[in-house]
């Protein structure tokens, strides 16, 4: 500043008061309150407060995650039907992206960046996204959106899987490993399209980035567990008809966490998404690995591999956080419908838990989790208002009950 130029005064502090406070990491406050300072959480608590900005009948919680979801595919958005199969799903997904083949498509873009504002309205704050490009890299930075953008790698039958990398790491640091509040990444797509020796080099390159993550869809449909134990099934006939089948291929014999397991490539930094096909063994490894799963439960209905066992997930003391997935697969990206969605199949798990997932949860997984996710002092004052209706009496319960994209507004953050 000019020296002489008088500076502009300072900001007040504002505290914000409303019906209910969800800290997330600690119980509901009832007549809470909230202060902000500089964009960051000062303080929560109870009681009334001098001047404070009365909100009313809400619940102020942090802004949700949604940690997986594809924003490339925004644009097919209600054009690839529900099925019962997963092969028939993915063959309709495949013949419409064909249709699309440059990824700064106009429609494309514009999609994606209608989806960001879309995830925006209905409160999310923090976006885990998966792509085999890097077009939503910008977009999102353009937008504001927090995120974290897995560049995702496919080779079955790659003659060269680390110059394959090798290229992959020089365009993610081209677009910023870290900038504008998104970070990019490596990620390897599922053990039914990427190769052992792939899997290595990806593996290899998350080694070497201290704060890398990494994502993987696993043990998502029947198809691939067949491929994985069998070598057989519609996963394999995809693959000789895509004509990258190999017959090199060792068949693993195994279920695919104990495949991914053999070839070291999960840890604490990978995040496995679906599960839909996990039994209690499977389940045992993820926990004492330190893995956190991404249940996406209604985009699993809609391409046909089942209902993800939920319950289970949480009874074996995995680590479980949230997405949407696309919207070739789910309707919107309203975590709020995925939480409603998650309540039903999991009737038994506790409301507090399942918020939890779907935002403390989350950000730990995408690497944020000192940031966001839960009302604590120091942490981004990214807050979100739902609207609650003046006879409820658990409001955990009933936010996980299936709310209205217009009962949600942002307080900060926005």
């Amino acid at each position: 500043m000019a020296a002489g130029r008088p500076r502009p005064p300072p900001r007040p502090m504002p505290v914000y008061r409303a019906r209910w406070i969800l800290p997330i990491a600690d119980v509901p406050v009832r007549d809470g309150w909230i202060s902000v300072e500089h964009g960051r959480i000062a303080a929560c608590g109870s009681g009334t407060v001098e001047a404070a900005i009365d909100l009313g009948a809400v619940a102020v919680l942090p802004a949700l995650v949604n940690a997986h979801t594809h924003l490339e595919l925004s644009y097919l958005r209600g054009r690839v039907p529900a099925s019962e199969c997963f092969d028939h799903w993915v063959r309709s997904l495949m013949d419409l992206r064909r249709r699309h083949p440059d990824p700064a498509d106009s429609q494309i873009l514009r999609a994606a960046r209608e989806a960001i504002r879309e995830a925006r309205r209905t409160g999310t704050g923090l976006l885990g996204d998966v792509g085999n490009t890097l077009v939503t890299v910008a977009l999102l930075r353009e937008e504001g959106m927090a995120a974290h953008v897995f560049h995702e790698l496919t080779g079955f039958d790659l003659p060269n899987p680390d110059d394959r990398v090798r290229q992959a790491r020089a365009n993610v640091d081209a677009a910023g490993v870290e900038a504008g509040g998104v970070r990019v990444s490596l990620a390897p797509h599922a053990p039914y399209s990427v190769s052992p020796a792939l899997f290595a080099a990806i593996r290899a390159d998350l080694d070497a980035q201290p704060r890398g993550l990494s994502s993987v869809h696993l043990a998502e449909s029947p198809e691939e567990v067949e491929l994985l134990r069998h070598g057989t099934g519609a996963a394999r006939a995809m693959l000789e008809r895509l004509g990258v089948w190999t017959d090199a291929w060792p068949v693993p014999g195994v279920s695919p966490v104990a495949y991914l397991t053999r070839l070291g490539f999960l840890d604490s930094r990978v995040m496995v998404v679906h599960g839909v096909q996990l039994d209690g063994e499977d389940l045992s490894r993820l926990r004492a690995l330190g893995v956190t799963l991404v249940s996406c439960p209604r985009s699993n209905r809609h391409v046909g591999v089942g209902t993800p066992p939920l319950e289970a997930f949480y009874a074996m003391g995995v680590r479980v956080a949230f997405g949407t997935d696309s919207l070739a697969s789910a309707p919107d990206l309203d975590m709020f419908a995925e939480l409603a969605e998650a309540r039903r199949v999991a009737p038994r798990v506790p409301a507090r838990t399942l918020l939890e997932s779907a935002t403390l949860a989350g950000a730990r997984a995408l690497g944020l989790g000192d940031e966001l996710g839960s009302l604590e002092a120091g942490k981004r004052a990214a807050l979100v208002a739902v609207r609650v209706p003046d006879d409820v009496g658990d409001v955990e319960e009933y936010l996980v009950s299936g709310i209205a994209p217009d009962a949600v507004a942002w307080i900060e953050g926005g």
